[in-house]
């Protein structure tokens, strides 16, 4: 594993070649943002871009998760050489790209940049498209039992070959979507932000020479290096540290799956990661394919926090060694196994990753946070006449940290969620509530971020409602005596006779016009104990209704005057101490 050395290049060049790679990188994302047609892209900001170098070693990604495998997939079929200027290769295939993409939706586009007709780097980026056809609307369904049943999968094909369109593939392709119309904006979209990439890639070579810009993208690689090999050394203890966390079920089934993350950590690096105690893989599409450098890539990420301004770049992972994956496992699930929703399973590795370098800091890390949450209708638009889907993504608390509460309502890092106005605007329905939910943060020190609650009124007859919720078994767990986050749940006409609880995991659910959906999402886990946050804090958030008056008695032990809201010092020290002396016990 290479140690990092000392650059030679100009300094003040480095900087610039990162300002440049970060602006090109931020102009791709607006290019897409702004041309695209799908809500899941245009609005809630599902989708990715980044630069690599021609060796495809990512330079820069906005996106923690994406990026590395993505070009080392297209060579398996168009290997550099035959790479012309104007190409553009495009994917989803989950299985041919070992993961670099795992469910169908996300659509992978690379294009080759070249100076003078020689290869000089990449411009990638994939988004979250809004139908590829299966099963369902939407291409992802709870009942999935094979990767067929979730969308046209296209192999690595060129898609533009040296500036043409291939007419004939392209049509084949949108003629497998249901919504063809934004399935052809949103990969115009995608094939416009990788010329900009290219062009900015160019720009940098043309400016400053090859030579020294790929001496300044090797600095910018050692920088990153050098960050994470000092979080390793300063924040974790040598040794084997093994974290376990757990999907609710499969969709298909009742059994919950094990995630389990074994690390070995020597001086200032991550010599293994070993995730083969996981469970074997799933019958339904909980099945998350693993790429061993995103592995790498999560892992290096959550190290870089310790220094804001490092680069997520191929530098960041060499501190990171060998990633074991078992094949036939949750993580690497053999073809034809369904992938549809690994987001499930994705967001439980993260917090595994969490966890063991919780075991590994003593601590010193955020608590667990809960997955998002996705609520699905469609049916027919009686204003419009035409067939309308609304897949909506809801935020949820995120885990409370070693100084400071959670966050609270996030959909997932870097996305957003829909404005009011663009739901009721699109959709015929109206949202009736939308809300902070109280007590929905794990206990502790600091509070774990808060969860929503959500009512949406059905404006149309005979709407199938499916529904996206986990964490409904393990919620968020805590960290040194911090609580785990309340869980949420959905509803159909809540405290009305008839009243339906849904399940998590749940599809073909049919309602009327006038039908309310209630949606509550879980909070994040606590960090320490509860009887040490400040009463003042206390009161704070019940002043703000972020935890209710009788949460604050029975989870802070904080007795409050319920008309002033104010706190009395002197019952709240007799209560903390009375249950501290409780929590430890009759004395020897």
């Amino acid at each position: 594993m290479n140690k990092p050395g000392t650059g030679t290049v100009d300094p003040i060049v480095v900087e610039i070649v990162k300002g440049a790679l970060k602006a090109c990188g931020d102009e791709m994302e607006a290019v897409i943002e702004r041309t695209s047609m799908s809500p899941f892209i245009r609005e809630k900001h599902d989708h990715f871009s980044g630069l690599a170098d021609r060796r495809a070693r990512m330079l820069y990604t906005t996106n923690d998760r994406a990026g590395p495998g993505m070009i080392e997939a297209v060579w398996e079929r168009f290997p550099p050489g035959v790479m012309k200027p104007g190409d553009v290769y495009w994917t989803n295939d989950p299985y041919l790209l070992h993961g670099a993409i795992s469910h169908v939706p996300d659509m992978c586009f690379v294009a080759p940049a070249f100076l003078e007709q020689e290869l000089a780097g990449y411009s990638l980026c994939f988004g979250h498209f809004w139908d590829m056809g299966g099963s369902r609307p939407g291409s992802i369904s709870p009942h999935s039992t094979e990767i067929f049943q979730e969308g046209i999968t296209v192999p690595q094909v060129r898609i533009v070959d040296q500036g043409r369109l291939n007419d004939d593939l392209y049509r084949t392709i949108l003629r497998n979507s249901r919504f063809p119309d934004m399935l052809e904006g949103d990969t115009r979209a995608m094939m416009a932000a990788t010329k900009i990439g290219q062009s900015g890639l160019l720009e940098l070579f043309e400016r400053y020479g090859r030579e020294v810009v790929e001496a300044a993208f090797e600095e910018l690689h050692l920088r990153s290096e050098r960050v994470v090999r000092k979080s390793i050394a300063d924040h974790s203890r040598p040794g084997r540290y093994v974290f376990a966390d757990y999907v609710d079920d499969d969709c298909v089934t009742d059994t919950s799956y094990r995630l389990e993350v074994a690390v070995e950590i020597k001086g200032d690096e991550v010599k293994l990661i070993d995730c083969t105690g996981s469970d074997d893989q799933a019958r339904g599409p909980i099945n998350y394919l693993l790429h061993p450098d995103i592995c790498r890539m999560m892992f290096s990420r959550f190290l870089l926090r310790h220094d804001s301004a490092a680069f997520q770049n191929e530098g960041a992972y060499r501190p990171v060694g060998e990633v074991r994956l078992r094949a036939g496992s949750i993580l690497q699930p053999v073809r034809p196994a369904p992938v549809g929703m690994r987001a499930h399973t994705l967001h439980r590795f993260l917090n595994a990753v969490v966890g063991v370098f919780a075991e590994a800091t003593g601590g010193n890390t955020p608590a667990g946070s809960p997955d998002y949450v996705i609520v699905i209708m469609h049916a027919l638009d009686p204003q419009t006449g035409k067939y309308f889907l609304c897949t909506d993504g809801l935020g949820v608390g995120q885990g409370a940290r070693p100084f400071a509460d959670g966050l609270d309502v996030i959909y997932s890092r870097r996305q957003k969620n829909y404005p009011i106005e663009f739901l009721e605007g699109t959709y015929p329905m109206r949202v009736e509530r939308y809300g902070i939910q109280p007590d929905s943060g794990g206990p502790g020190r600091y509070r774990g971020g808060l969860g929503i609650v959500r009512d949406y009124r059905v404006l149309a007859e005979n709407v199938v409602l499916a529904t996206r919720m986990a964490n409904r078994k393990t919620p968020p767990w805590g960290v040194r005596g911090g609580r785990a986050g309340r869980t949420g749940g959905i509803w159909v006409n809540p405290g009305q006779p008839g009243e339906r609880r849904l399940p998590g995991f749940s599809e073909g659910n049919r309602l009327s016009r006038g039908d309310l959906v209630r949606v509550i999402t879980s909070g994040g886990g606590g960090y320490g104990d509860p009887l040490d946050r400040e009463p003042e804090q206390v009161r704070e958030d019940v002043a703000d209704g972020f935890v209710s008056i009788e949460a604050a008695l029975t989870d802070y032990g904080v007795v409050l005057d319920p008309t002033a809201l104010s706190v009395d010092e002197k019952a709240t020290a007799m209560t903390r101490a009375a249950r501290r002396a409780q929590a430890d016990g009759p004395a020897p």
